[in-house]
């Protein structure tokens, strides 16, 4: 199964591969350089599908949990200065995407949605210190009884060229329901109360979705 924001790059991406296989097998006249280029062809095709592959998870909500919004491995975990949205002290996880991970952005909590706004930036690699407040990206706070209000944050990295994202100011959020998709390569940063109890350690990881990464008691 392929995420929607994929079915267009796909679809041309099949149309210039068997585009290449003709002109190979037309023009190359080395049988070991002909197998050779169109090996390289069929992988390349293969790594686009596999970027926008978006596996189906068993989601067990939980509003007393914050599942990991991505897949991916868990980089930061640090008591920081929130200046956006609470201009206050919250917990930062952050999760790092390679390009081979799922790219899917799944919503962390249930709840309503009271902040979603994007912004146009730069494109340093994800895990630069200033990639959270320079970048391309994305802010959504939801807010429900249990956690009070969670913010996370899209952020493209040196590939990533377009942050889609589907939450809507005043619409209700589902747990690791679909809420967008980052397109090759990037990182999330989730922000966390402080009274949050973290279920995750540095390096570990973790699937969106499915993962807890905090819990509140």
């Amino acid at each position: 199964m392929f995420h929607k924001e994929g079915h267009k790059i796909i679809f041309i991406t099949l149309v210039i591969v068997v585009g290449s296989f003709f002109l190979i097998d037309e023009f190359i006249v080395n049988e070991w350089l002909r197998k050779g280029l169109m090996i390289i062809v069929l992988i390349f095709f293969i790594l686009i599908l596999q970027f926008f592959r978006n596996p189906k998870r068993h989601t067990h909500v939980n509003e007393n949990h914050a599942l990991s919004p991505v897949d991916g491995k868990v980089v930061v975990i640090e008591e920081v200065m929130e200046n956006e949205v609470f201009k206050d002290k919250r917990i930062q996880v952050s999760v790092f995407m390679s390009p081979l991970n799922v790219h899917v952005t799944r919503y962390p909590i249930s709840g309503n949605i009271s902040y979603s706004k994007y912004h146009p930036g730069k494109y340093l690699v994800a895990w630069h210190p200033k990639a959270s407040e320079e970048n391309e990206r994305t802010t959504v706070v939801v807010e429900n009884k249990s956690f009070g209000k969670v913010l996370y944050r899209q952020i493209a990295g040196a590939l990533a060229k377009r942050i889609v994202n589907y939450a809507t100011l005043n619409s209700k959020a589902t747990q690791g329901a679909d809420s967008g998709f980052i397109k090759f390569g990037s990182r999330v940063d989730l922000f966390l109360p402080l009274d949050a109890e973290i279920k995750v350690e540095l390096n570990q990881k973790v699937r969106g979705g499915e993962s807890i990464i905090a819990e509140m008691k």
